[in-house]
């Protein structure tokens, strides 16, 4: 079963939901990091534990969220192994997996609605990385 880590700060609190919820109907468990409420928080204190888990093997794949999705995002690729993508539509989320073998779809919360969401994740989470040309550049991103 594919495994999903999950993390938000409080602008991504409602959004985390919807989400999960939809994973959960495709039988894609979710493994959630938090935050559990809409008080203001330090979005890196549930980021880090995302990227980790990717990064020991633990989740395939992350879904992270903030108000802009910078944040989360900058904060995610801080890690050698992670590749976060900031998207916005569907053909964002597809084309980040398929031609740069995203591992972190970055949803910015405060720009998007819900529906968008869990359609951008649905599509991330489905998506495979084409590779050919696209090996070598994603090869080179890693410092």
């Amino acid at each position: 079963m594919m495994k999903i880590a999950i993390g938000c700060d409080h602008a991504g609190y409602v959004y985390k939901a919807a989400i999960k919820k939809m994973l959960e109907e495709k039988e894609i468990e979710s493994i959630d990091f938090g935050t559990d409420s809409t008080d203001s928080v330090d979005y890196p204190d549930f980021i880090h534990p995302v990227a980790n888990a990717i990064e020991s093997g633990e989740a395939e794949l992350g879904v992270i969220m903030c108000g802009s999705g910078n944040g989360v995002a900058m904060t995610a690729n801080k890690h050698q192994k992670i590749r976060a993508a900031v998207c916005w539509n569907d053909e964002l989320a597809q084309l980040a997996r398929l031609h740069n073998d995203a591992n972190v779809i970055s949803i910015p919360c405060r720009f998007i609605d819900e529906s968008t969401a869990i359609s951008m994740v649905d599509k991330f989470v489905h998506e495979k990385f084409e590779g050919g040309r696209h090996q070598r550049r994603v090869d080179k991103i890693s410092c």
